[in-house]
């Protein structure tokens, strides 16, 4: 039989519907931590690059990297980084099959996000 109520309810399963769950969010965040690592690439190439052109548009660049928005691009690039690698240890970790369990996975997500938070001041602190 059809369904004749089909065009008053969504055809797939919605944000509106679904609360997010930490494994979700984290999920997410690595997708966009991986595109942002991109940007950040590009962004140091540049400077590589200009470096070899000359030094006039080697200023250019070293100022844009030296300047507020430079330092905090590359902090944001650097807590992807840890970011970034933490949710690929977790993905490892599920990959064997381990700590798949509810509770198991959100404690994963807790120290990822914790775990690149930390390593990130680390490593800014050191260097």
């Amino acid at each position: 039989m059809a369904d004749v109520n089909r065009g008053k309810r969504p055809l797939s399963p919605h944000l509106t519907i679904y609360r997010p769950q930490l494994t979700s969010i984290t999920s997410i965040l690595t997708r966009i931590t991986g595109n942002a690592l991109i940007i950040a690439m590009v962004l140091i190439v540049w400077w590589f690059l200009a470096a070899a052109s000359s030094p006039e548009y080697f200023a250019i660049a070293d100022g844009v990297l030296r300047s507020w928005f430079g330092d905090l691009v590359l902090v944001l690039s650097l807590w992807a980084l840890w970011y970034h690698t933490l949710a690929g240890v977790r993905h490892l970790i599920w990959d064997t099959g381990a700590m798949l369990e509810i509770e198991k996975a959100e404690m994963l997500g807790k120290l990822v996000i914790g775990g690149s938070v930390l390593l990130t001041l680390l490593t800014v602190a050191i260097v």
